[in-house]
């Protein structure tokens, strides 16, 4: 099953980066290989229901089963032990990374309040991570069940090599950026 967006990555996307870069072969046009939604839950180290909350509302969003992530080490100053749960990710690919996508560009964001596109400041390697305050924006949650408001990190993860590249495919997706190169 192919999403649109999957569909236009191939006939619209690919055709015009082969263009933009010069590039010789389909292979060397960068693709998007990965979604990766993470919550750190510091408040987790007191409340335990807190990260069951959080798996439920991360599977929910993306479609695909959440875990939680583990703490490396000791941090007496945070009340952290070792392997103690302090935070939940799910990583997404193929045709729910693309739905995903989907729903992020055309639902999500526009419902963020007084939203003037997101920052276009890469990692250096083509990647990019999307800071969300708040896990409301998505329609899968239910406002009234919500006892606390958490924050997630969305890094999108591309072949591309250079910032450039990585941007120029995240722009071609439509994600709206604040400053059109």
């Amino acid at each position: 099953m192919s999403t649109t967006l999957q569909k236009d990555y191939k006939e619209r996307i690919v055709p015009a980066l082969e263009k933009e870069f010069n590039y010789t072969t389909v292979m060397q046009v960068p693709r998007l290989e990965k979604i990766v939604i993470n919550q750190g839950l510091g408040a987790a180290t007191q409340d335990k229901k807190l990260i069951e909350t959080s798996i439920n509302e991360l599977s929910a969003i993306t479609g695909q089963k959440a875990v939680a992530t583990l703490s490396k080490k000791d941090i007496s100053n945070f009340k952290v032990r070792k392997k103690m749960p302090i935070g939940v990710r799910v990583t997404l690919r193929r045709d729910k990374m693309y739905e995903f996508l989907e729903r992020l560009i055309r639902v999500a964001l526009p419902r963020i309040r007084d939203f003037k596109g997101i920052e276009g400041k890469l990692d250096g390697r083509g990647n990019y991570t999307l800071g969300i305050t708040e896990q409301i924006i998505f329609p899968e949650i239910n406002i009234d069940n919500i006892n606390k408001l958490m924050g997630m990190n969305i890094t999108f993860v591309t072949s591309a090599n250079t910032d450039e590249e990585g941007y120029a495919l995240l722009k071609k997706f439509g994600l709206p950026f604040k400053n059109a190169k």
